[in-house]
């Protein structure tokens, strides 16, 4: 049912970068013993002020810098090359992901990196705006079903799944529609990583993946199997998955072997 009274007034003060919770309309209730996630959205659940200070993110600890750093990127990234995608996210969108492009390693490496976290909290604060205006895509359409079954904190799923669906959709986009407007897209998504175009559209694509497939392994992200997840929770994952809101703003239908691919490589 809808929300139809205003929650108790919330001031949000993030003390990480990564989800952007505090401009969305979001909230994610958790039931436990059935293993279910799901997300209500009302603008009755907007924070009435956001506070985003990046001096409270400088004592978070590497890990946890990499896995909430890559749901920032991963919210910057979806919005841009979702069929929601719109003009006033646009910009702002390919800004966050040049900043976490230059910013997510250093602090990674060094949380004291003023400059560093300033970036990476600017770039989470435009992931929030983005996706609550422009929507997601297939790496949250995972994140639920794998965020109730298993003990996954969200950016790691975000983190381990972004490069191989960004492989997936591209995949499927030059199979079926080598023509979209979308992977025209997912160059300038590349050109943000990258900070440059290169010859050609489909080689800045690749590099983009590429960069972000670094990234992850630079991070260190763990497995979804160091989580529990195996080959035979596939099939439910993708059933589940498909359910889930966001996959209906994914830029291509993905069939179930290619969901289920994606969910492998990622194991």
């Amino acid at each position: 049912k809808p929300l139809t009274k205003p929650a108790a007034p919330l001031i949000a003060v993030p003390t990480t970068a990564g989800t952007g919770s505090e401009v969305t309309r979001n909230a994610v209730i958790g039931y436990k013993e059935k293993s279910y996630k799901a997300s209500m959205r009302s603008h009755h659940l907007i924070p009435r002020v956001a506070l985003v200070d990046p001096a409270l993110t400088h004592t978070m600890p590497p890990e946890v810098t990499a896995s909430t750093g890559l749901d920032a990127l991963t919210q910057v990234i979806e919005p841009y090359v979702s069929n929601r995608a719109q003009p006033l996210t646009d910009g702002m969108a390919l800004t966050g992901i040049a900043l976490i492009a230059r910013s997510l390693r250093r602090a990674y490496e060094n949380g004291d990196d003023e400059n560093a976290r300033d970036e990476m909290s600017l770039a989470a604060l435009m992931g929030g705006i983005c996706l609550a205006n422009a929507g997601l895509g297939a790496v949250h359409g995972f994140a639920s079903p794998l965020g109730a079954m298993f003990p996954i904190p969200h950016g790691v799923v975000c983190a381990a799944l972004l490069p191989h669906v960004m492989t997936a959709n591209v995949a499927a986009l030059r199979r079926e529609d080598p023509n979209s407007p979308v992977l025209s897209r997912y160059a300038d998504v590349g050109q943000a990583l990258l900070g440059r175009r290169l010859s050609t559209e489909d080689a800045t694509i690749d590099a983009g993946i590429a960069f972000v497939e670094s990234l992850v392994n630079d991070l260190n992200i763990p497995k979804l199997s160091e989580f529990g997840v195996t080959e035979e929770h596939i099939p439910e994952i993708v059933e589940r998955a498909k359910q889930a809101s966001s996959m209906r703003y994914n830029p291509v239908q993905l069939s179930d072997e290619a969901l289920a691919e994606i969910i492998r490589k990622a194991l």
